[in-house]
């Protein structure tokens, strides 16, 4: 059992134990791996059979170890029916109810309860992980994960169901940024698992609507866009790392109709001023072909890019020589191809993320310490 390694990840080859990692990363939890209260480089996470496994045994451990130290609470607004006062009377609905008759006020006051909306959203996404979840090959395995959700399920008894969306899930995750820890994980794999599900419902009629590699596709994107600029933000210590940063088109008049541009990374090294802007791209196909038939690179992402770049030269030195990489996942096939545009260089490179996990990490680093060009000579 011990010599067991991870299968590829559906068709992209990417072990599950990479996308763990990448997971650590995009959640922003490397740097605080050996500090945290839970071993978050578990073995047996890194032998998860598939994305839904690795995911429930994640969500599995967090919720046991919040159920041991207790469950978040919250004020929730309530009314109800009292002998005494509490919070603010409502005098029409006391009136309308005859509630004096009874010796009682309608009131409405702030209740500190466990069956909050975070909290409903875990239990209810439990409740479609254990339906729908696809938890690999081995039948003992699958039915493992899903004895421990049914366990946690009874576990949190008196919290209610509710249905979910991304939004939902979204608000909840960004109100609570930076606040609880563990709610900001639990809710983050919570996204990820809905991403999988939707569109369609719980009775399994998504797999009819959208076929699974496009679900997977867009969570690994999702994933890899976030893993890469959290990457670079935690080890170029030099460099100065924007994720999203959006640049303005400088036009000589507003126009509202103008696209955003919003590059998912710009970097610059703060001694040399070097700068570079990254684009990731996780598609099932890096390469496309022409109207002969010969394979070639995306043209919608090499216009994006180079757009990016052009649209910024006029500012200053620094942004005329600015470097441009188009960033693709690949699987033992790596490709590395370098186009020279005016002053600009555009380099169409790729990270294999079926490597050993040491080697990714020296690809992404060797890819910034290549890549930029000489710093601009400064005027006298």
């Amino acid at each position: 059992m011990n010599d067991f390694q991870p299968p590829p990840f559906t068709e992209y080859g990417i072990p599950i134990r990479n996308v763990w990692h990448m997971l650590l990363y995009a959640w922003n939890e490397v740097p605080l791996d050996q500090v945290r209260g839970w071993p978050l480089q578990h073995a047996s996470l890194e032998r998860a059979p598939t994305l839904d496994a690795l995911l429930a045994l994640v969500l599995i451990r967090l919720i046991q170890q919040r159920l041991r130290i207790g469950l978040g609470h919250e004020y929730i607004e309530e009314t109800n029916s009292l002998r005494g006062i509490r919070g603010r009377i409502n005098f029409a609905e006391t009136i309308n109810q005859h509630a004096l008759e009874r010796g009682q006020l309608i009131c409405q006051f702030q209740g500190y309860h466990l069956n909050s909306l975070k909290n409903q959203i875990i239990r209810s996404t439990l409740a479609r992980l254990v339906k729908v979840g696809e938890f690999g090959p081995d039948p003992a395995l699958g039915r493992e994960i899903q004895q421990k959700i049914r366990l946690l399920l009874r576990d949190l008894d008196g919290i209610d169901f509710i249905e979910l969306t991304p939004d939902l899930i979204r608000r909840q995750l960004y109100a609570r940024s930076g606040h609880d820890h563990d709610y900001r994980l639990m809710l983050s794999i919570c996204d990820l698992i809905l991403q999988r599900q939707i569109p369609g419902d719980s009775e399994g009629r998504t797999r009819a609507l959208v076929p699974m590699i496009d679900r997977d596709l867009l969570v690994l994107y999702k994933i890899y866009e976030r893993f890469v600029a959290n990457f670079y933000r935690m080890h170029l210590k030099d460099w100065e790392v924007s994720a999203q940063k959006r640049l303005e088109w400088h036009a000589a008049e507003a126009n509202e109709r103008l696209p955003l541009m919003i590059p998912d990374i710009v970097m610059q090294d703060r001694s040399t001023r070097r700068m570079i802007v990254l684009d990731t791209k996780f598609t099932a196909q890096s390469l496309t072909e022409n109207q002969w038939g010969k394979a070639i690179f995306d043209s919608s992402h090499l216009y994006q890019l180079y757009t990016y770049l052009k649209s910024q030269e006029h500012i200053s030195e620094v942004h005329r020589t600015a470097a441009g990489i188009l960033l693709y996942p690949a699987v033992r096939n790596r490709f590395s191809e370098r186009v020279k545009l005016q002053d600009q260089v555009i380099r169409i490179e790729s990270v294999d993320l079926a490597a050993p996990w040491q080697e990714i990490e020296g690809q992404l680093l060797e890819l910034v310490t290549s890549t930029s060009p000489p710093p601009p000579q400064r005027e006298p």
